[in-house]
Protein backbone atom coordinates (compact mmCIF):
# COMPACT_ATOMS: atom_id res chain seq x y z
CA UNK A 1 0.00 0.00 0.00
CA UNK A 2 1.47 3.29 -1.29
CA UNK A 3 0.62 6.57 0.83
CA UNK A 4 -1.34 9.04 -0.99
CA UNK A 5 -0.88 12.58 0.27
CA UNK A 6 -2.67 16.04 -0.25
CA UNK A 7 -0.16 18.87 0.15
CA UNK A 8 0.71 17.85 3.46
CA UNK A 9 3.23 15.53 5.52
CA UNK A 10 0.37 13.38 6.80
CA UNK A 11 -1.05 10.78 4.61
CA UNK A 12 -4.42 10.55 3.54
CA UNK A 13 -4.97 7.02 2.04
CA UNK A 14 -3.27 4.26 1.66
CA UNK A 15 -3.53 3.65 -2.05
CA UNK A 16 -4.02 -0.41 -2.74
CA UNK A 17 -1.34 -2.27 -4.16
CA UNK A 18 -2.30 -3.24 -7.86
CA UNK A 19 -2.74 -7.13 -7.71
CA UNK A 20 -4.85 -8.02 -10.84
CA UNK A 21 -4.32 -6.87 -14.28
CA UNK A 22 -4.99 -9.81 -15.87
CA UNK A 23 -7.62 -12.12 -17.64
CA UNK A 24 -10.09 -13.98 -15.36
CA UNK A 25 -10.89 -16.88 -17.35
CA UNK A 26 -11.70 -20.38 -15.97
CA UNK A 27 -11.07 -19.47 -12.28
CA UNK A 28 -7.41 -18.21 -13.65
CA UNK A 29 -5.66 -15.18 -13.84
CA UNK A 30 -4.18 -15.39 -17.64
CA UNK A 31 -2.64 -13.03 -20.27
CA UNK A 32 -4.00 -12.51 -22.93
CA UNK A 33 -3.26 -14.39 -26.03
CA UNK A 34 -1.67 -11.52 -28.00
CA UNK A 35 0.58 -10.24 -25.03
CA UNK A 36 -0.91 -7.08 -25.64
CA UNK A 37 -1.63 -4.54 -22.36
CA UNK A 38 -3.21 -1.64 -22.53
CA UNK A 39 -2.86 1.66 -19.87
CA UNK A 40 -5.24 2.51 -16.95
CA UNK A 41 -5.00 5.83 -16.04
CA UNK A 42 -5.90 7.73 -12.92
CA UNK A 43 -8.16 10.78 -13.67
CA UNK A 44 -7.05 12.67 -10.54
CA UNK A 45 -3.37 13.48 -12.65
CA UNK A 46 -3.43 11.98 -16.12
CA UNK A 47 -0.97 9.46 -14.93
CA UNK A 48 -0.62 5.98 -15.35
CA UNK A 49 -1.83 3.23 -12.43
CA UNK A 50 -0.77 0.06 -14.43
CA UNK A 51 -0.43 -2.06 -17.20
CA UNK A 52 -3.78 -4.35 -17.58
CA UNK A 53 -4.07 -7.31 -20.06
CA UNK A 54 -5.79 -6.39 -23.37
CA UNK A 55 -8.68 -9.11 -24.35
CA UNK A 56 -9.67 -9.66 -28.14
CA UNK A 57 -11.59 -11.77 -29.72
CA UNK A 58 -10.01 -15.06 -29.35
CA UNK A 59 -9.54 -14.52 -25.42
CA UNK A 60 -13.49 -13.76 -25.75
CA UNK A 61 -13.72 -17.07 -27.12
CA UNK A 62 -12.06 -18.87 -24.12
CA UNK A 63 -13.90 -17.21 -21.83
CA UNK A 64 -17.28 -17.97 -23.55
CA UNK A 65 -16.15 -21.48 -24.11
CA UNK A 66 -15.07 -21.93 -20.13
CA UNK A 67 -18.50 -20.80 -19.31
CA UNK A 68 -20.49 -22.85 -21.59
CA UNK A 69 -18.68 -26.07 -20.47
CA UNK A 70 -19.63 -24.47 -16.71
CA UNK A 71 -23.41 -24.19 -17.54
CA UNK A 72 -23.67 -27.06 -19.75
CA UNK A 73 -21.33 -29.64 -17.56
CA UNK A 74 -20.54 -27.76 -14.47
CA UNK A 75 -22.50 -27.72 -10.62
CA UNK A 76 -23.72 -23.94 -10.33
CA UNK A 77 -26.89 -24.27 -12.40
CA UNK A 78 -27.60 -28.02 -11.12
CA UNK A 79 -26.63 -26.57 -7.02
CA UNK A 80 -30.13 -25.83 -5.23
CA UNK A 81 -30.94 -21.98 -5.12
CA UNK A 82 -29.87 -22.15 -1.21
CA UNK A 83 -26.49 -23.40 -2.05
CA UNK A 84 -25.74 -20.36 -4.92
CA UNK A 85 -27.36 -18.41 -2.20
CA UNK A 86 -24.82 -19.26 0.35
CA UNK A 87 -21.70 -18.78 -1.59
CA UNK A 88 -23.12 -15.71 -2.94
CA UNK A 89 -23.24 -14.79 0.38
CA UNK A 90 -19.97 -15.31 0.79
CA UNK A 91 -18.64 -13.41 -1.70
CA UNK A 92 -20.51 -10.53 0.05
CA UNK A 93 -18.88 -11.36 3.00
CA UNK A 94 -15.52 -11.16 1.62
CA UNK A 95 -16.46 -7.60 -0.17
CA UNK A 96 -17.19 -6.22 2.82
CA UNK A 97 -13.47 -7.48 4.21
CA UNK A 98 -12.16 -5.51 0.97
CA UNK A 99 -14.43 -2.28 1.15
CA UNK A 100 -11.08 0.14 1.96
CA UNK A 101 -8.93 -1.89 -1.27
CA UNK A 102 -12.03 -1.80 -3.42
CA UNK A 103 -13.06 1.84 -3.16
CA UNK A 104 -9.61 3.28 -3.23
CA UNK A 105 -9.45 1.50 -6.62
CA UNK A 106 -12.71 3.04 -7.75
CA UNK A 107 -11.36 6.25 -6.66
CA UNK A 108 -8.08 5.71 -8.38
CA UNK A 109 -9.45 4.15 -11.47
CA UNK A 110 -12.66 6.24 -12.10
CA UNK A 111 -12.13 9.45 -9.72
CA UNK A 112 -14.95 8.27 -7.50
CA UNK A 113 -15.20 9.87 -3.79
CA UNK A 114 -13.64 7.18 -1.47
CA UNK A 115 -15.67 8.23 1.43
CA UNK A 116 -18.60 7.57 -0.87
CA UNK A 117 -17.26 4.21 -1.87
CA UNK A 118 -16.45 3.04 1.59
CA UNK A 119 -19.84 4.33 2.98
CA UNK A 120 -22.50 3.59 -0.01
CA UNK A 121 -20.84 2.16 -3.39
CA UNK A 122 -19.00 -0.81 -1.72
CA UNK A 123 -21.54 -2.08 1.08
CA UNK A 124 -24.41 -1.93 -1.65
CA UNK A 125 -22.91 -4.00 -3.66
CA UNK A 126 -22.71 -6.46 -1.33
CA UNK A 127 -25.85 -5.63 -0.30
CA UNK A 128 -26.84 -6.55 -3.78
CA UNK A 129 -25.28 -9.91 -3.58
CA UNK A 130 -26.98 -10.53 -0.36
CA UNK A 131 -30.38 -9.72 -1.62
CA UNK A 132 -30.24 -12.27 -4.72
CA UNK A 133 -29.00 -14.71 -3.03
CA UNK A 134 -32.05 -14.55 -0.91
CA UNK A 135 -33.76 -14.55 -3.95
CA UNK A 136 -31.93 -17.89 -5.64
CA UNK A 137 -33.50 -20.55 -3.79
CA UNK A 138 -37.28 -18.14 -4.06
CA UNK A 139 -37.25 -18.94 -8.46
CA UNK A 140 -40.79 -20.19 -8.87
CA UNK A 141 -42.99 -21.02 -11.89
CA UNK A 142 -46.68 -21.57 -11.78
CA UNK A 143 -49.42 -24.33 -12.14
CA UNK A 144 -51.91 -23.57 -15.36
CA UNK A 145 -55.76 -23.95 -15.43
CA UNK A 146 -56.11 -25.30 -18.79
CA UNK A 147 -59.14 -25.08 -20.76
CA UNK A 148 -59.22 -28.48 -21.85
CA UNK A 149 -57.96 -31.68 -20.46
CA UNK A 150 -54.39 -30.64 -20.01
CA UNK A 151 -51.95 -30.59 -16.66
CA UNK A 152 -49.66 -27.55 -17.69
CA UNK A 153 -47.11 -25.65 -15.49
CA UNK A 154 -44.56 -23.18 -16.10
CA UNK A 155 -40.65 -23.65 -15.36
CA UNK A 156 -37.97 -20.67 -14.95
CA UNK A 157 -34.53 -21.86 -16.32
CA UNK A 158 -31.43 -20.16 -16.15
CA UNK A 159 -30.79 -18.15 -19.98
CA UNK A 160 -27.46 -20.03 -19.87
CA UNK A 161 -24.18 -18.41 -20.78
CA UNK A 162 -24.75 -13.72 -20.26
CA UNK A 163 -22.38 -11.42 -21.32
CA UNK A 164 -22.45 -8.74 -19.49
CA UNK A 165 -20.91 -4.94 -20.87
CA UNK A 166 -20.75 -2.21 -18.07
CA UNK A 167 -19.65 1.02 -18.14
CA UNK A 168 -17.32 3.27 -16.10
CA UNK A 169 -19.18 5.23 -14.15
CA UNK A 170 -20.16 3.11 -10.98
CA UNK A 171 -17.44 0.05 -11.47
CA UNK A 172 -18.73 -1.11 -8.45
CA UNK A 173 -22.49 -1.14 -8.40
CA UNK A 174 -22.35 -2.12 -11.85
CA UNK A 175 -20.79 -5.22 -11.48
CA UNK A 176 -23.19 -6.38 -8.56
CA UNK A 177 -26.33 -5.57 -10.54
CA UNK A 178 -25.63 -7.75 -13.43
CA UNK A 179 -23.59 -10.50 -12.06
CA UNK A 180 -25.70 -10.94 -9.31
CA UNK A 181 -29.40 -12.11 -10.37
CA UNK A 182 -27.50 -13.37 -13.56
CA UNK A 183 -25.31 -15.88 -11.02
CA UNK A 184 -28.83 -16.57 -8.53
CA UNK A 185 -30.30 -16.98 -11.34
CA UNK A 186 -28.29 -20.24 -12.30
CA UNK A 187 -26.19 -18.66 -15.36
CA UNK A 188 -23.01 -18.51 -16.36
CA UNK A 189 -21.27 -15.52 -17.41
CA UNK A 190 -18.61 -13.23 -19.30
CA UNK A 191 -18.16 -10.06 -18.21
CA UNK A 192 -16.46 -6.99 -20.26
CA UNK A 193 -15.74 -3.92 -17.92
CA UNK A 194 -15.02 -0.35 -19.36
CA UNK A 195 -11.15 -0.03 -20.68
CA UNK A 196 -11.22 3.00 -18.40
CA UNK A 197 -11.88 0.87 -15.10
CA UNK A 198 -11.14 -2.56 -15.46
CA UNK A 199 -9.33 -2.87 -12.07
CA UNK A 200 -11.99 -3.32 -9.25
CA UNK A 201 -13.82 -5.68 -11.67
CA UNK A 202 -10.60 -8.01 -11.53
CA UNK A 203 -10.80 -7.64 -7.50
CA UNK A 204 -14.36 -8.31 -7.57
CA UNK A 205 -13.07 -12.17 -9.86
CA UNK A 206 -11.14 -13.22 -7.54
CA UNK A 207 -12.93 -12.90 -4.44
CA UNK A 208 -15.40 -14.88 -5.94
CA UNK A 209 -13.02 -17.40 -6.33
CA UNK A 210 -11.93 -17.06 -2.95
CA UNK A 211 -15.96 -17.47 -2.23
CA UNK A 212 -16.21 -20.92 -3.81
CA UNK A 213 -17.42 -19.94 -7.04
CA UNK A 214 -16.85 -22.78 -9.44
CA UNK A 215 -14.48 -22.28 -12.34
CA UNK A 216 -15.74 -20.53 -15.52
CA UNK A 217 -18.66 -19.13 -14.18
CA UNK A 218 -18.23 -15.92 -13.64
CA UNK A 219 -14.67 -14.57 -16.49
CA UNK A 220 -13.42 -11.31 -16.46
CA UNK A 221 -12.16 -10.31 -20.09
CA UNK A 222 -10.68 -6.48 -20.13
CA UNK A 223 -10.61 -4.70 -23.17
CA UNK A 224 -11.75 -2.20 -25.80
CA UNK A 225 -14.92 -2.05 -26.60
CA UNK A 226 -14.54 -2.27 -30.63
CA UNK A 227 -12.67 -5.52 -29.52
CA UNK A 228 -13.77 -7.55 -26.98
CA UNK A 229 -17.22 -5.84 -26.34
CA UNK A 230 -17.49 -6.06 -29.82
CA UNK A 231 -16.67 -9.86 -29.71
CA UNK A 232 -19.36 -10.60 -26.65
CA UNK A 233 -22.08 -9.24 -28.62
CA UNK A 234 -21.77 -11.25 -31.48
CA UNK A 235 -20.67 -14.54 -30.07
CA UNK A 236 -22.99 -17.35 -31.15
CA UNK A 237 -22.51 -19.30 -28.14
CA UNK A 238 -23.53 -16.35 -25.59
CA UNK A 239 -27.30 -16.67 -24.84
CA UNK A 240 -28.03 -13.25 -23.83
CA UNK A 241 -26.18 -10.12 -23.82
CA UNK A 242 -27.07 -7.10 -20.48
CA UNK A 243 -25.09 -3.77 -21.49
CA UNK A 244 -25.27 -0.65 -20.11
CA UNK A 245 -23.87 2.55 -21.66
CA UNK A 246 -24.31 5.16 -24.11
CA UNK A 247 -27.62 4.56 -26.80
CA UNK A 248 -25.40 4.95 -29.58
CA UNK A 249 -23.05 1.75 -28.33
CA UNK A 250 -26.71 0.01 -27.31
CA UNK A 251 -27.63 0.25 -31.10
CA UNK A 252 -24.42 -1.73 -32.26
CA UNK A 253 -25.09 -4.15 -29.10
CA UNK A 254 -28.40 -5.02 -30.78
CA UNK A 255 -27.12 -5.13 -34.16
CA UNK A 256 -24.14 -7.55 -33.28
CA UNK A 257 -26.94 -9.47 -31.45
CA UNK A 258 -29.62 -9.81 -34.26
CA UNK A 259 -26.66 -10.79 -36.87
CA UNK A 260 -25.23 -13.27 -35.14
CA UNK A 261 -27.32 -15.63 -33.24
CA UNK A 262 -30.35 -13.54 -32.36
CA UNK A 263 -29.52 -13.83 -28.70
CA UNK A 264 -31.82 -12.05 -25.88
CA UNK A 265 -30.77 -8.41 -25.20
CA UNK A 266 -31.01 -5.63 -22.47
CA UNK A 267 -29.63 -2.34 -22.78
CA UNK A 268 -29.81 -0.09 -20.21
CA UNK A 269 -28.86 3.32 -22.14
CA UNK A 270 -28.16 7.28 -22.31
CA UNK A 271 -30.88 9.80 -20.49
CA UNK A 272 -31.68 13.44 -20.64
CA UNK A 273 -33.73 13.53 -17.22
CA UNK A 274 -35.79 16.35 -16.52
CA UNK A 275 -36.52 17.50 -13.09
CA UNK A 276 -39.90 19.84 -12.58
CA UNK A 277 -39.96 22.21 -9.89
CA UNK A 278 -43.46 23.63 -9.19
CA UNK A 279 -44.07 27.00 -7.20
CA UNK A 280 -45.15 25.64 -4.30
CA UNK A 281 -42.17 23.64 -3.87
CA UNK A 282 -39.64 24.27 -0.27
CA UNK A 283 -36.99 26.63 -2.75
CA UNK A 284 -33.60 25.76 -0.50
CA UNK A 285 -35.06 22.07 -0.75
CA UNK A 286 -35.24 22.17 -4.51
CA UNK A 287 -32.53 24.25 -5.12
CA UNK A 288 -30.49 21.29 -2.96
CA UNK A 289 -32.13 18.68 -5.22
CA UNK A 290 -31.66 20.03 -8.76
CA UNK A 291 -27.90 20.52 -7.96
CA UNK A 292 -27.22 17.04 -6.58
CA UNK A 293 -29.31 15.69 -9.21
CA UNK A 294 -26.65 16.78 -11.79
CA UNK A 295 -23.53 16.86 -9.38
CA UNK A 296 -23.65 13.71 -8.16
CA UNK A 297 -20.76 11.93 -9.32
CA UNK A 298 -19.60 14.68 -11.10
CA UNK A 299 -22.46 14.10 -12.90
CA UNK A 300 -21.26 11.03 -14.79
CA UNK A 301 -24.44 9.22 -14.40
CA UNK A 302 -27.53 8.31 -16.76
CA UNK A 303 -29.85 9.46 -14.72
CA UNK A 304 -28.66 12.93 -14.34
CA UNK A 305 -31.32 15.94 -14.06
CA UNK A 306 -29.55 17.58 -16.80
CA UNK A 307 -32.75 19.46 -17.66
CA UNK A 308 -34.06 22.31 -15.06
CA UNK A 309 -37.50 23.46 -15.26
CA UNK A 310 -39.29 25.96 -12.66
CA UNK A 311 -42.28 27.10 -12.86
CA UNK A 312 -41.84 30.80 -12.89
CA UNK A 313 -43.06 31.96 -9.61
CA UNK A 314 -40.41 30.56 -7.81
CA UNK A 315 -37.57 30.78 -10.84
CA UNK A 316 -35.36 33.74 -10.13
CA UNK A 317 -35.10 32.70 -6.42
CA UNK A 318 -34.01 29.14 -7.66
CA UNK A 319 -31.50 30.64 -9.85
CA UNK A 320 -29.80 32.70 -7.08
CA UNK A 321 -30.23 29.57 -4.48
CA UNK A 322 -28.66 27.24 -7.36
CA UNK A 323 -25.52 29.67 -8.11
CA UNK A 324 -25.02 30.06 -4.32
CA UNK A 325 -24.42 26.82 -3.82
CA UNK A 326 -22.62 25.77 -7.09
CA UNK A 327 -20.24 28.15 -6.05
CA UNK A 328 -19.82 26.57 -2.63
CA UNK A 329 -19.63 23.01 -4.09
CA UNK A 330 -15.66 21.83 -3.55
CA UNK A 331 -14.03 20.34 -6.36
CA UNK A 332 -10.93 18.62 -6.20
CA UNK A 333 -9.13 14.98 -5.27
CA UNK A 334 -11.68 12.75 -4.62
CA UNK A 335 -9.43 10.89 -1.35
CA UNK A 336 -10.80 14.63 0.23
CA UNK A 337 -13.09 13.84 2.77
CA UNK A 338 -14.41 17.72 2.13
CA UNK A 339 -14.74 17.07 -1.46
CA UNK A 340 -17.95 17.21 -3.24
CA UNK A 341 -16.77 15.67 -6.67
CA UNK A 342 -13.92 14.41 -8.08
CA UNK A 343 -12.39 14.50 -12.01
CA UNK A 344 -13.84 13.53 -15.20
CA UNK A 345 -13.34 9.38 -16.03
CA UNK A 346 -10.80 10.37 -18.56
CA UNK A 347 -9.19 12.67 -20.84
CA UNK A 348 -11.96 12.28 -23.82
CA UNK A 349 -14.83 12.51 -21.18
CA UNK A 350 -13.26 16.03 -19.73
CA UNK A 351 -12.51 17.27 -23.06
CA UNK A 352 -16.08 16.24 -24.56
CA UNK A 353 -17.78 18.28 -21.46
CA UNK A 354 -16.02 20.96 -22.51
CA UNK A 355 -16.62 21.06 -25.89
CA UNK A 356 -20.99 21.18 -25.07
CA UNK A 357 -19.84 24.48 -22.54
CA UNK A 358 -18.72 26.02 -25.75
CA UNK A 359 -21.48 24.39 -27.89
CA UNK A 360 -23.85 26.06 -25.50
CA UNK A 361 -21.89 29.01 -25.07
CA UNK A 362 -21.99 29.71 -29.11
CA UNK A 363 -25.50 28.46 -29.54
CA UNK A 364 -26.89 31.33 -27.11
CA UNK A 365 -27.31 30.25 -23.67
CA UNK A 366 -26.29 32.10 -20.58
CA UNK A 367 -23.86 30.53 -18.28
CA UNK A 368 -23.98 31.55 -14.78
CA UNK A 369 -21.16 29.69 -13.27
CA UNK A 370 -18.51 27.32 -14.14
CA UNK A 371 -17.90 26.19 -17.17
CA UNK A 372 -13.93 26.02 -17.24
CA UNK A 373 -11.39 23.31 -16.00
CA UNK A 374 -11.45 23.36 -11.78
CA UNK A 375 -7.63 22.44 -11.51
CA UNK A 376 -4.61 22.84 -13.10
CA UNK A 377 -3.92 18.87 -13.27
CA UNK A 378 -6.15 16.01 -13.81
CA UNK A 379 -9.76 15.87 -15.12
CA UNK A 380 -11.59 18.55 -13.13
CA UNK A 381 -14.13 20.58 -14.30
CA UNK A 382 -16.55 22.88 -12.57
CA UNK A 383 -20.26 22.94 -11.55
CA UNK A 384 -22.00 24.60 -14.94
CA UNK A 385 -25.14 26.18 -14.80
CA UNK A 386 -26.75 27.75 -18.51
CA UNK A 387 -29.96 29.86 -18.42
CA UNK A 388 -31.69 31.14 -21.97
CA UNK A 389 -31.57 27.44 -23.00
CA UNK A 390 -34.00 26.37 -25.64
CA UNK A 391 -35.05 22.89 -27.04
CA UNK A 392 -33.27 22.79 -29.69
CA UNK A 393 -29.77 23.66 -28.58
CA UNK A 394 -27.45 20.73 -27.89
CA UNK A 395 -26.66 21.40 -24.44
CA UNK A 396 -30.30 20.68 -24.22
CA UNK A 397 -31.11 17.38 -26.40
CA UNK A 398 -27.73 15.64 -25.81
CA UNK A 399 -26.40 13.32 -23.08
CA UNK A 400 -22.95 15.36 -21.88
CA UNK A 401 -22.52 13.05 -18.72
CA UNK A 402 -20.96 16.14 -16.90
CA UNK A 403 -21.55 18.52 -14.66
CA UNK A 404 -23.41 20.61 -16.72
CA UNK A 405 -27.13 21.67 -15.78
CA UNK A 406 -29.73 23.36 -18.30
CA UNK A 407 -32.12 25.52 -16.56
CA UNK A 408 -35.61 26.80 -18.24
CA UNK A 409 -38.63 28.10 -17.09
CA UNK A 410 -42.34 27.01 -17.62
CA UNK A 411 -45.56 28.56 -16.63
CA UNK A 412 -48.32 25.67 -16.97
CA UNK A 413 -47.87 22.30 -15.77
CA UNK A 414 -49.31 20.78 -19.57
CA UNK A 415 -46.03 22.79 -20.67
CA UNK A 416 -44.18 21.64 -18.51
CA UNK A 417 -45.21 17.98 -19.12
CA UNK A 418 -44.76 18.75 -22.67
CA UNK A 419 -41.42 19.57 -22.29
CA UNK A 420 -40.26 16.86 -20.38
CA UNK A 421 -41.01 14.38 -22.68
CA UNK A 422 -40.03 16.66 -25.30
CA UNK A 423 -36.63 14.34 -25.59
CA UNK A 424 -35.57 10.75 -27.05
CA UNK A 425 -34.39 9.87 -24.07
CA UNK A 426 -36.88 8.26 -21.16
CA UNK A 427 -34.79 6.81 -18.33
CA UNK A 428 -36.14 8.55 -15.07
CA UNK A 429 -37.49 12.23 -14.24
CA UNK A 430 -38.03 14.54 -11.29
CA UNK A 431 -40.93 16.62 -9.47
CA UNK A 432 -40.98 18.85 -6.83
CA UNK A 433 -44.15 19.80 -5.59
CA UNK A 434 -46.79 19.92 -2.75
CA UNK A 435 -49.34 19.07 -4.78
CA UNK A 436 -50.69 15.14 -4.19
CA UNK A 437 -53.13 15.58 -7.70
CA UNK A 438 -50.31 17.69 -9.62
CA UNK A 439 -47.53 14.67 -8.62
CA UNK A 440 -49.96 11.96 -9.56
CA UNK A 441 -50.84 13.60 -12.82
CA UNK A 442 -47.39 14.30 -14.24
CA UNK A 443 -45.38 11.29 -12.61
CA UNK A 444 -48.65 9.54 -15.13
CA UNK A 445 -47.90 11.50 -17.99
CA UNK A 446 -43.54 11.38 -18.20
CA UNK A 447 -42.26 8.67 -20.36
CA UNK A 448 -39.61 7.24 -18.45
CA UNK A 449 -38.50 4.47 -16.75
CA UNK A 450 -38.38 6.14 -13.15
CA UNK A 451 -40.18 8.78 -11.56
CA UNK A 452 -39.26 10.63 -8.13
CA UNK A 453 -41.21 12.89 -6.67
CA UNK A 454 -39.97 15.19 -3.72
CA UNK A 455 -36.56 13.28 -4.20
CA UNK A 456 -33.83 12.21 -6.54
CA UNK A 457 -31.27 8.90 -6.94
CA UNK A 458 -34.27 7.28 -4.67
CA UNK A 459 -32.72 3.82 -5.96
CA UNK A 460 -33.31 1.19 -3.99
CA UNK A 461 -32.49 -3.03 -4.47
CA UNK A 462 -36.36 -3.88 -4.70
CA UNK A 463 -36.91 -1.34 -7.39
CA UNK A 464 -36.98 -2.00 -10.89
CA UNK A 465 -35.06 0.54 -12.88
CA UNK A 466 -34.47 0.51 -16.84
CA UNK A 467 -35.73 2.98 -19.34
CA UNK A 468 -38.50 3.97 -22.24
CA UNK A 469 -37.51 4.81 -25.84
CA UNK A 470 -33.93 5.46 -26.73
CA UNK A 471 -32.89 5.01 -22.90
CA UNK A 472 -33.04 1.33 -23.98
CA UNK A 473 -35.21 -1.78 -22.40
CA UNK A 474 -35.56 -4.68 -19.72
CA UNK A 475 -34.55 -3.65 -15.94
CA UNK A 476 -31.92 -4.05 -13.77
CA UNK A 477 -32.68 -4.23 -9.65
CA UNK A 478 -35.30 -5.62 -8.14
CA UNK A 479 -36.95 -9.21 -8.62
CA UNK A 480 -37.36 -8.09 -12.82
CA UNK A 481 -33.77 -8.08 -12.90
CA UNK A 482 -33.68 -12.14 -11.52
CA UNK A 483 -36.28 -12.61 -13.98
CA UNK A 484 -34.51 -11.00 -17.09
CA UNK A 485 -31.92 -14.16 -16.64
CA UNK A 486 -34.58 -16.92 -16.44
CA UNK A 487 -36.35 -18.20 -19.87
CA UNK A 488 -40.40 -19.29 -18.87
CA UNK A 489 -40.88 -23.02 -20.28
CA UNK A 490 -44.38 -24.84 -20.02
CA UNK A 491 -44.80 -28.09 -19.93
CA UNK A 492 -47.71 -29.98 -20.40
CA UNK A 493 -49.14 -33.48 -20.21
CA UNK A 494 -52.77 -34.63 -20.90
CA UNK A 495 -54.55 -35.75 -17.90
CA UNK A 496 -57.59 -38.69 -18.43
CA UNK A 497 -61.14 -39.71 -16.89
CA UNK A 498 -60.53 -36.93 -14.22
CA UNK A 499 -63.45 -35.69 -12.54
CA UNK A 500 -63.22 -32.00 -13.32
CA UNK A 501 -61.02 -29.52 -15.42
Amino acid sequence: MADHRNGSSEPLIKLPTIKFTKLFINGQFVDSISGKTFETIDPRTGELIARVAEGDKEDVDLAVKAARHAFDHGPWPRLSGSERGRIMMKFADLIDEHIEDLAALDTINAGKLFNWGKAVDIPQTAHNFRYYAGAADKIHGEVLKMSRELQGYTLREPFGVVGHIIPWNFPSAMFSMKVAPALAAGCTMVLKPAEQTPLSALYYAHLAKLAGLPDGVLNVVTGFGPTAGAAVASHMDIDKVSFTGSTEVGRVVMQAAATSNLKAVSLELGGKSPLIIFDDADVDKAAELALMGILFNKGEICVASSRVYVQEGIYDEIVKKLVEKAKAWKVGDPFDPTVRHGPQVDKKQFEKILSYIEHGKREGATLLTGGKPACEKGYYIEPTIFTDVKEDMLISKDEIFGPVMSLMKFKTMEEAIKCANNTRYGLAAGIVTKNLDVANTVSRSIRAGVIWINCYFAFDKDCPYGGYKMSGFGRDMGMEALHKYLQVKSVVTPIYNSPWL
